[in-house]
């Protein structure tokens, strides 16, 4: 690879927060930046999801720590945020990765159910981004990346998900990042956001079980996405390799958002 390449992609001496950190995507996003350089901090709410992640990622002799943080809480979101800037100095990349959902009709959705995750998806990004940003204003340098989901992006037919707490959820965090985007990007910050479809993932599995061949019918490639698809596009979004990008959504589907 050629030296110029490679310095468009290198995050060393950088540091990464990524919360819901310990499974899944959040895992995979975390590992990709930490190949690439990057001293990690990974949420997540329990102790028996983070602990092994964080152990995994030190075996294999990536700088990491971790902390359990409830994102719906402000005190515990600035709590992190604290301990690692006193842990590694700065934040110069966050990762709002936490999410959660709740399947049912619209026309039934528990109201309790609908805020709960509203709390998770949208305020619990906003509060790190308002925590972390607080910090990437004062370096004058930052890298805020939301995940957000296709379903922020369009509907879905009566036989497709019935989740409008988490659609709702993902189309605010969609709108979020572009004004956060527009308002810092005066203090050197960039906001941008990936919009997966379906991958194998614990918030996933449930539906895919059900809906697999349907939801592949759909789709240009003709499958869901595979482990390891997701890590290049977080690489990029933090990296130099994307530095007169803000306010864009990336989606990762297969081709979905293309039909």
């Amino acid at each position: 690879m050629h030296p110029e390449i490679a310095r468009l992609f290198d995050l060393s001496g950088q540091v990464a927060l990524v919360t819901g950190g310990s499974r899944g995507l959040g895992e995979e996003m975390a590992t990709g930046l930490a190949e690439a350089g990057a001293a990690l901090m990974l949420l997540a709410r329990r102790p028996q999801w983070l602990d092994p992640a964080v152990e995994g990622l030190q075996a294999k002799g990536f700088r990491c720590a971790g902390t359990v943080c409830d994102v719906t809480q402000a005190a515990s979101v600035e709590q992190a945020v604290q301990r690692t800037i006193e842990l590694y100095g700065r934040i110069d990349i966050l990762v709002n990765n936490a999410g959660i959902s709740w399947g049912a009709p619209a026309e039934e959705m528990p109201l309790d159910k609908w805020q709960m995750v509203l709390d998770v998806n949208l305020t619990g990004a906003f509060l790190f981004a308002q925590a972390a940003g607080r910090q990437m204003i004062r370096q004058k340098s930052g890298r805020i990346i939301n995940v957000a989901s296709v379903a922020g992006l369009r509907g879905s037919l009566p036989d497709g998900l019935d989740a409008a707490g988490y659609v709702a959820s993902k189309g605010g965090l969609i709108a979020l990042t572009r004004e956060l985007a527009a308002k810092w990007a005066c203090h050197g910050i960039r906001v941008n956001a990936i919009a997966p479809g379906f991958f194998p993932t614990r918030l996933t599995e449930k539906v895919l079980d059900r809906l697999q061949p349907a939801i592949e019918g759909r789709l240009p490639m003709g499958r869901i996405g595979r482990p390891g698809e997701i890590k290049g596009v977080v690489l990029f979004l933090a990296s130099a390799a994307s530095d007169y990008i803000t306010g864009q959504i990336l989606s990762v589907d297969g081709g979905a958002t293309a039909v």
